[in-house]
């Protein structure tokens, strides 16, 4: 077990529901980018009664683990969420943030001492509540239509070599023989999506969105506006 979980610290966070959940009820692995420009303002805000947001972990760039939200309680950090036949993911997971200023404020790789630790913490947790691969997911997953972190550069890949989350197998070469002929049957992809997991909208705007998210988690060196079958086919070998 790597020493940052071992030895994690506490900051407690007072955004949370004072009720108690059972170690059954809870299903999910959810991880975040913290989103802002610097670490220190998003520890701030964590724990900011105002802020009205919280997490029950939080990795910082030197691999450091932060706890802020005792396991069996609810944190603050899915909002208005659906995967599956479930909402308001929060009552049901367990919420991960890695400190990373995201999308807005120039977007970092996650640094060798966070992956460690993200790997760790999360083999831990899985174990713990017996949370199944399929559900370890992203923020962007479970709210893609505002939401896109923690990002394509997130490391799921590699986690799904530890076991932890899913990955295809489709081979490298195959994908890109169809990448980039355009999918035309959408609504048999919408179908398959729900049936993964994704809301999906009734707007093309909107799932637009969602079908970005998909890319940006399981193609993530081309994230674009439109469906090709090379999104076909990785979403059917999840399915």
């Amino acid at each position: 077990m790597h020493k940052n979980v071992e030895k994690m610290s506490l900051n407690y966070s007072p955004n949370f529901n004072l009720k108690k959940r059972s170690n059954s009820s809870i299903k999910y692995l959810i991880f975040h980018y913290t989103g802002m420009k610097s670490e220190t303002k998003a520890i701030k805000r964590l724990t900011d009664i105002n802020s009205k947001v919280s997490c029950h972990y939080l990795v910082k760039r030197d691999g450091e683990i932060i706890q802020m939200v005792p396991d069996l309680y609810i944190a603050w950090h899915a909002g208005i969420s659906f995967w599956k036949k479930d909402k308001f993911l929060n009552k049901s997971s367990i919420g991960i943030e890695i400190s990373n200023p995201g999308h807005q404020f120039k977007y970092k790789n996650f640094n060798n001492q966070q992956i460690k630790s993200i790997i760790d913490l999360s083999l831990k947790l899985k174990k713990k509540f017996k949370i199944k691969r399929e559900n370890v997911l992203g923020h962007s997953d479970i709210a893609p239509l505002r939401k896109k972190d923690p990002g394509e550069k997130f490391p799921w890949k590699l986690l799904s070599k530890k076991k932890i989350c899913l990955w295809h197998r489709l081979s490298h070469y195959y994908c890109k023989r169809l990448r980039k002929k355009k999918l035309t049957d959408l609504h048999s992809f919408d179908k398959l999506l729900f049936k993964f997991g994704y809301k999906i909208p009734k707007n093309l705007a909107d799932k637009t969105k969602v079908y970005k998210s998909f890319q940006r988690r399981f193609r993530p060196e081309l994230i674009s506006n439109f469906v090709d079958e090379e999104c076909k086919a990785i979403l059917k070998s999840l399915n």
